[in-house]
Order: structure tokens, then sequence, then C-alpha cells
């Protein structure tokens, strides 16, 4: 029987599985990283890497990198666009480590927090490198 994330972790207060995608790489390469996500053991907060449910139904998971009136700022690592008004009850687990070839990796270790504030507090020069990395792979395609 399959359940929604909402009834496993309310279920068993975790989910574990591969990523799917490529929004959060270089953290997450899909269908090699296990997740370890956690209903949040505290309040989530900027720079927290989270699952939350869109209103259309979307599962996605991203980064939150900041926090407005209206709801969080989020965004992938490995994408440009933000998205604004992500609100806290939307937010269903934080992930808290990442099994990247066999090792794990804490969400509170110190790499991971070097990782995080390197690759977020330079968002606007991973978004220009990610910019011109989509416009060569576009043109690529199109010739």
């Amino acid at each position: 029987m399959i359940s929604s994330f909402e009834e496993q972790l309310e279920l068993c207060g975790r989910l574990v599985y591969y990523n799917v995608g490529d929004s959060m790489m270089p953290l997450l390469k899909e269908n090699r990283d296990l997740m370890v996500l956690e209903k949040p053991p505290r309040a989530v907060r900027k720079y927290d890497a989270v699952l939350y449910k869109r209103e259309n139904g979307q599962y996605v998971m991203h980064r939150i990198i900041g926090e407005r009136e209206d709801g969080f700022v989020l965004c992938g690592d490995n994408r440009f666009c933000k998205e604004y008004g992500v609100k806290r009850e939307q937010v269903l687990a934080l992930l808290t480590a990442v099994v990247c070839n066999g090792k794990e990796i804490r969400y509170d270790s110190f790499l991971y927090k070097l990782y995080v504030h390197l690759w977020c507090d330079l968002f606007f020069i991973r978004a220009l490198i990610l910019r011109i990395i989509f416009h060569i792979k576009f043109s690529k395609r199109n010739k």
C-alpha cells in the first residue's frame, strides 16, 4: 500500500528515499544519494533544506534562502529562480542527513554548514554561473 509523504511522516516521523531530480545538485545527485527527512525537530529557518508541498500538490525539496511577511523564499541549490510565499504549514520535513557513496553527512556537521553558507551566501555568483551553463546547454541543443 502506497502512502503519502504526510502519512509516512506521521507514522514514522521520517522518510528515507533516493533523490529524484537535479534541483539540489551538487549536494544531491539523482538516483545516487539517499535523503533522510524528518519532521522538523525545531522551527525551520534560513539555510535549511526542506520538503514542502506546493499548492498544486507537487512535492519539492529546496532550500530556505530567506523569509518575508508572506512566507519563505526557497530555491534549489541547482536553480537561480527563487520561489516566494511558501507558508510554514506547507513545509513537511527537514533534510537532516544525506547518504552519499555510503557516507552520512548530517545537516549539523561543519562541512555541511560550510557548503550551505558558501553556496547560499554567494547566491548572485551561483546564479550567474548557472545561467551561463543553462545558456550553453540550451544553445548546444538547438544546433
